[in-house]
């Protein structure tokens, strides 16, 4: 008989590098299924830690395994700390997604430093891992991985956002689940912000003093990728190479900056909805903090926009890639190819023992 309940802990580091988030979970298979959140942290990177993952992407093929040694032993350490502190015990195992480097699902490429077996040995407890490349190897996008957990845990809503260092949307549609990539978040304010000597705009309010660059707005709304039908996802390489150079040629002062890209993201944003009041759309990831954003996608909507408990808002993503190890420890389909377009919905990720 099949095991039903699981206590796991989902580990995952987005590419905002606000740090990396932990949560320790039961998840049950009883019925419906369902989870509860025992403990849950976020531990920053130190500023080392920060600089060597921003410049990871330019590293050659020697020196980004050296990384990905390094990386593995740096996230072991976390992940002991997460497991000491809380005092946990009875492990299934822990789910982490990695540290994505290199992201070009459409040269067969994704790679996530942190997934190598010895994780598993260093933790004294068994690791499922490495979700995304057996999806890009079937011709997927290797992303998004989250929308499964949108359809198995949070069915009530219409829609899930998730705002992290970028937007993401799941629902629905036609009987099949369709998700992908909306526009850069987290990844463009922090960036600025940064300039700043500060790592976020708390609460927008920056951004809610600056003036809106009409030029700017129209310029950032007309990028190619948003004529593009899903499955479709985003990489911080395609931000470096068409967002920063598009704002950076006007020169702007930073509030103007924020202020402007928080009504692009908006718009981007409300082009994904039905505009129906009825529908629910669940908010989470740290652009739910970013009061000034929410405010302009509620001024351009009808829906009803929920930002849950601050759990839920912070570690959602951690939460599903639990699930998603869950799932692979049951053999049971934890990647959607209505999302990602690959051949086949599959099993994905690499199971490691101690």
């Amino acid at each position: 008989m099949k095991k039903t309940e699981y206590r796991l802990i989902g580990v995952m580091s987005g590419t905002s590098l606000d740090g990396i988030d932990l949560v320790f979970t039961e998840i049950s298979f009883k019925n419906h299924v369902d989870f509860r959140i025992l403990a849950s942290e976020t531990y920053e990177y130190p500023e080392d830690w920060r600089k060597k993952l921003i410049s990871a992407l330019d590293l050659p093929a020697s020196e980004l395994h050296e990384l990905d040694n390094e990386y593995t032993a740096y996230l072991a350490e976390v992940i002991s700390r997460f497991i000491e502190q809380y005092d946990i015990d009875l492990l299934d195992a822990a789910c982490s997604h990695g540290h994505t480097v290199k992201h070009r699902p459409k040269n067969g490429v994704t790679f996530q430093i942190g997934n190598l077996p010895k994780l598993a040995k260093l933790i004294k407890a068994p690791v499922v891992c490495d979700f995304r490349v057996q999806d890009v190897e079937l011709g997927g996008q290797g992303a998004p991985l989250v929308p499964i957990g949108d359809r198995l845990l949070f069915d009530q809503y219409k829609y899930c956002i998730n705002l992290g260092g970028f937007a993401n949307i799941s629902q629905e549609k036609d009987g099949a689940r369709v998700a992908y990539d909306i526009c850069p978040v987290n990844t463009v304010f922090n960036f600025y912000m940064q300039q700043k000597g500060k790592a976020y705009d708390e609460d927008g309010k920056l951004a809610r003093t600056g003036q809106l660059h009409e030029s700017l707005l129209a310029d950032l709304n007309s990028l190619k990728f948003y004529q593009k039908s899903a499955p479709k996802s985003l990489g911080i390489e395609w931000v470096n190479s068409s967002v920063f150079p598009l704002i950076d040629k006007y020169e702007l002062d930073i509030p103007d900056i924020l202020k402007t890209f928080a009504v692009h993201v908006a718009a981007q944003i409300v082009a994904c909805l039905d505009n129906d009041p009825d529908s629910l759309v669940l908010v989470t990831g740290g652009g739910a903090y970013n009061g000034f954003l929410i405010e302009q996608i509620r001024s351009m909507t009808k829906c009803e926009l929920v930002i849950p408990d601050p759990q839920v808002v912070d570690f959602k993503e951690a939460l599903i890639f639990a699930l998603l190890g869950a799932l692979k420890l049951r053999d049971e389909v934890n990647v959607l190819s209505s999302v990602t377009g690959a051949k086949i919905d599959h099993s994905s990720g690499r199971i490691y023992e101690p």
